[in-house]
């Protein structure tokens, strides 16, 4: 593997806040919508313009990568090239879908199912560029963008089960919240681990592939996380859960640990994904 440059450290740096924002902000409102919550649609925007902006600066910086220097970031004529190409289509789902996102929330309540609308949207620009686009595989596509949904869906109750359990006055809130995700975590598991390993093995290839690259070594470390991720919900859904039905304080302030710890292992997928799709080429 090749150390990047400081454009290739900035396509990382940029891929990872725009995978943040467009899953947070969309899976945000995908369980506002399902579990009928309200007061989160300040954190969705907030989020939501923060995919906007790496979106943005995402597709430029492919223009001071081809030109070798910042002139690049704003070189019209270079822009507009790269806006006929894959990359520049994956811009255009980006900015109508979080733009989208965005007119839904204004709307309140009522809007939900625009900004569910338009998190798909966004989410499907993903199937657009990087490794799965180089596949004329549509089922491929569709997978993707299923395991990032069922991905933002996950992301998004943190923000407010994490909030909830903060005070003992709505720890039973928190708990039924829990509770309910549980029985949908029960489908979205499964979900998850099947969209990841058909995808992986699609990309990959082989068992060889996997072990001795690059691309298969940082993969594995991705799959690591996410065992990590899965170990926490499960403790989140058989302790932590029923024992904060019982107002247990001690059950709230390990629920809050565990759903801190989750974010870092989030954070250090997004991470990966973004040197996945940046920087590290896949098995020949």
């Amino acid at each position: 593997m090749t150390l990047p440059d400081v454009w290739g450290v900035a396509a990382i740096a940029t891929k990872f806040a725009l995978y943040l924002g467009i899953l947070v902000s969309s899976g945000t409102v995908f369980t506002s919508l399902v579990f009928r919550l309200n007061s989160y649609g300040g954190t969705s925007a907030w989020f939501a313009i923060l995919g906007l902006c790496a979106a943005i600066l995402s597709f430029s910086l492919l223009g001071a990568n081809l030109a070798g220097d910042a002139s690049g970031l704003l070189d019209g004529e270079l822009l507009a090239l790269l806006w006929s190409t894959p990359a520049g289509t994956t811009l255009a789902f980006q900015l109508v879908g979080m733009t989208v996102l965005i007119f839904g929330l204004a709307m309140g309540q009522p809007g939900h199912w625009i900004s569910a609308l338009g998190g798909l949207v966004a989410i499907w620009s993903f199937s657009s560029v990087g490794h799965v686009a180089g596949y004329d595989r549509l089922l491929l596509k569709i997978t993707l963008a299923t395991h990032l949904c069922t991905i933002a869906f996950w992301v998004g109750i943190l923000i407010p089960l994490k909030e909830l359990t903060s005070t003992e006055q709505t720890w039973p809130k928190a708990a039924d919240l829990g509770r309910r995700f549980g029985l949908l975590a029960v489908v979205l598991v499964p979900l998850v681990i099947a969209a990841g390993g058909f995808m992986s093995f699609a990309l990959v290839g082989s068992f060889n592939g996997l072990v001795s690259t690059s691309y298969g070594q940082a993969l594995i470390g991705k799959i690591a996380l996410v065992a990590l991720l899965l170990t926490l919900a499960a403790a989140n859904k058989f302790r932590f859960i029923p024992e904060l039905h019982k107002k247990s304080p001690k059950a709230a302030k390990n629920l809050t640990r565990s759903i801190s710890a989750e974010w870092l292992a989030i954070f250090a997928i997004l991470g990966i994904t973004a040197l996945l799709t940046s920087n590290l080429n896949l098995p020949m």
